[in-house]
């Protein structure tokens, strides 16, 4: 019986008339058959049995550290019909970070890869996992096992729209990772409202490239995928060339920056090859400016740039029809309020100002697992999440974002937004890009410091870079020093993790505020 209520029971609704068409193409495992929807909810069914055997109980949490495969996209479905809390963990996590995870979260099943469950065992004995099983990239291992012994069929656990479906954990980049709670409603209102809005019909076929442990492959791409009743082609991982030959069968590609930059390589992007696409969408990390202009000069297509976070899913999307206004995230969603901000007072900033981004609506989370004090600094009495990023509304309503809060660099009292420096440095000839930080200053507080990539071949100079941003810079905000190197550390996501650069170059003004006279040329 259908249950709007329940997440799983209205992706399965919504899918019902393609169930003998095909959800999934496997494209790089041709021997294996392609996946029908009816097979897909088939094989959730059989493994919500599965859990259940093993002691899941409603509410009860599903962890999983598993490769990504379609029986990991049933693992999901099935923990959810199940009314389990399904928690997908990182795969490059290590034993110990994942004995944090299993410990704050006490799972009751824990699934993992086949080759790692000796490291494991230890763990999840000691956090109380009642059941742990495996999954490996190919499908095998005896959750594969455990659901092949059930029976086909299962009514979907009842669930009230404000239960949890998941709990992802954010980075952590700022202290111990915190759970976020998101409830069927959270997930179910937000795949639904940008289905509409991205046009997504059963006539799509997505290319399905990026991981499904976070918000962007899994509830994102997969849920939008379902929603729609439309198809994916379903990759393990980004490779530039093979995306590039799934156009030809495909419509819409979500991606990463990363995706973007890659392709742009490819000998063989262009117009042609980019002419049965409908859509382009880039998320997870903020997309350059100078990327989103190439691939509209290369293939004809402005990249539909949005904004979404851990613990809200999406808030803003550029317009389908519209201007997709590079340097944006577009505006709010339907249904999803957004506001600017003064960080200190908390009051509400007219268009223009720079303030801190705050949400509300029905994609909001409900708070940190565990963590109440927490989600009490985090949320407004009003219901506003305060995200933690930085922004400004222009004049006709488009939001940027300037940054993180945490990334705000402080400077003898001043001000410094880092993406306004990051900006000038990335249209400077011979730049690939940079980040901007804030480092520990015996005098200022804190120092500007610039870390830059250079394009291949490029041989640039501290003094060059200097040089160059003098005029458009005031003084303050003028970088004091000036690295290269090879890449920028980025997570799974893409996203730069400028904790790892601070961490590097803390004590580059421990001996002088003066420019540093040795800093590295690139090359």
């Amino acid at each position: 019986m259908y249950d709007r209520n329940h997440l799983a029971s209205r992706l399965r609704s919504a899918s019902l008339v393609r169930e003998a068409a095909g959800f999934a193409e496997l494209a790089e495992q041709p021997g294996r058959p392609v996946v029908t929807y009816g097979a897909l909810f088939e094989a959730a069914e059989r493994c919500a049995k599965a859990l259940v055997a093993a002691g899941l109980q409603p509410g009860d949490r599903v962890a999983a550290q598993v490769e990504k495969s379609i029986e990991a996209v049933e693992l999901y479905l099935g923990s959810v019909l199940a009314g389990g809390v399904f928690l997908p963990l990182n795969t490059a996590y290590t034993v110990a970070e994942v004995s944090y995870f299993l410990g704050d979260a006490e799972p009751r099943v824990f699934v993992c890869d086949p080759t790692r469950l000796e490291a494991l065992n230890g763990v999840a004995a000691e956090a109380g996992v009642g059941a742990v099983l495996t999954l490996a990239a190919d499908g095998s291992g005896s959750l594969t096992d455990a659901v092949a012994a059930q029976d086909a069929g299962f009514e979907a656990v009842p669930r009230e729209a404000e239960d949890l479906a998941a709990i992802l954990y954010t980075s952590g980049t700022t202290g111990r990772s915190k759970g976020a709670m998101l409830t069927h409603a959270n997930l179910a209102s937000n795949a639904e409202v940008l289905t509409q809005s991205w046009r997504f019909t059963a006539e799509d076929v997505l290319i399905h490239a990026l991981p499904i442990f976070h918000t962007h492959g899994l509830f994102v791409a997969t849920n939008v995928t379902l929603m729609s009743g439309a198809r994916l082609i379903f990759r393990s991982r980004f490779d530039a060339e093979a995306v590039l030959g799934d156009m030809a069968g495909a419509t819409a590609l979500m991606g990463v920056p990363t995706f973007y930059t890659r392709l742009l390589d490819c000998p063989g992007l262009g117009r042609e090859t980019t002419a049965g696409m409908r859509v382009f969408i880039s998320g997870s990390a903020p997309l350059l400016a100078e990327t989103h202009r190439q691939w509209t000069e290369c293939t004809g297509h402005a990249i539909l740039e949005r904004y979404g976070m851990t613990e809200t899913g999406m808030n803003t999307s550029n317009p389908y029809d519209g201007e997709r206004r590079a340097g944006t995230v577009g505006f709010p969603l339907p249904g999803v309020e957004i506001r600017i901000t003064d960080p200190e007072s908390g009051a509400v900033l007219p268009p223009s100002k720079v303030g801190g981004i705050e949400v509300r609506g029905p994609n909001v989370f409900t708070g940190y697992w565990r963590m109440p004090e927490k989600t009490a600094e985090e949320m407004r009495e009003d219901g506003f999440f305060i995200t933690g990023d930085v922004g400004v509304v222009d004049a006709e309503g488009y939001i940027a974002i300037v940054g993180r809060s945490k990334d705000l660099i402080i400077s003898g009292g001043y001000n410094i937004y880092p993406k306004e420096i990051e900006a000038l440095i990335d249209d400077l000839a011979g730049v690939r890009e940079s980040a901007v930080i804030g480092l520990p200053h015996p005098d200022f507080g804190e120092g500007v410091a610039a870390v830059i990539v250079p394009e291949g071949g490029s041989r640039l100079t501290e003094e060059e870079v200097a040089a160059a941003l003098k005029d458009d810079l005031a003084r303050f905000k003028q970088p004091k020093r000036i690295y290269f190197e090879t890449e920028l550390p980025r997570n799974a996501m893409g996203k730069v993790q400028k904790n790892l650069l601070r961490e590097r170059y803390k004590d580059a003004f421990a001996a002088s505020e003066a420019p540093a006279a040795g800093a590295r040329a690139s090359g």
